[in-house]
């Protein structure tokens, strides 16, 4: 099933109807290869259609989060960015100095949890793990400002 007959399933279990704005902030989500803040993604709407208000962006944010379409992450960041859920879990790290963000797999993450459930029957509703440190080009930066410098 796809993610739009997903999110349309949830939309009329709800009692809800997909509107116009849900579709574009949706659209928009699919679309895109970053992970966008509310406001980049109000930018993006908004350029489709003028009306669109932030309180709506945010309203769907927080419908597609509880229907499981969506995840929010800090990024290291004081407020949200968001992404689709992907089928493959996968994690961030997030340079301090460029603020790139690296999307990575870790299998040994997923096992980890697996044998915490096996040990101790627990149910796992979600996964976290976000680093942050110095991406290459900024650690190599961070080293030559750093290097004491002395004259002869």
């Amino acid at each position: 099933m796809s993610r739009e007959a997903q999110f349309l399933t949830a939309i009329h279990s709800n009692g809800l109807r997909m509107t116009r704005q849900r579709q574009l902030i949706l659209e928009v989500l699919e679309a895109s290869q970053e992970h966008l803040d509310a406001e980049a993604i109000h930018d993006r709407v908004k350029a489709r259609d003028p009306r669109i208000g932030l309180a709506t962006v945010y309203r769907t944010l927080a419908l597609l989060k509880a229907m499981g379409l969506v995840k929010e992450h800090s990024l290291g960041e004081e407020h949200g960015h968001f992404e689709m859920v992907q089928k493959v879990p996968h994690y961030h790290f997030t340079c301090i100095g460029c603020r790139q963000v690296i999307e990575f797999e870790a299998s040994a993450v997923m096992e980890a949890v697996q044998s915490l459930i096996d040990r101790e029957g627990v149910q796992v509703m979600d996964v976290h793990l976000s680093l942050t440190g110095y991406c290459s080009n900024c650690r190599e930066e961070r080293a030559t400002n750093h290097e004491v410098k002395v004259e002869v």
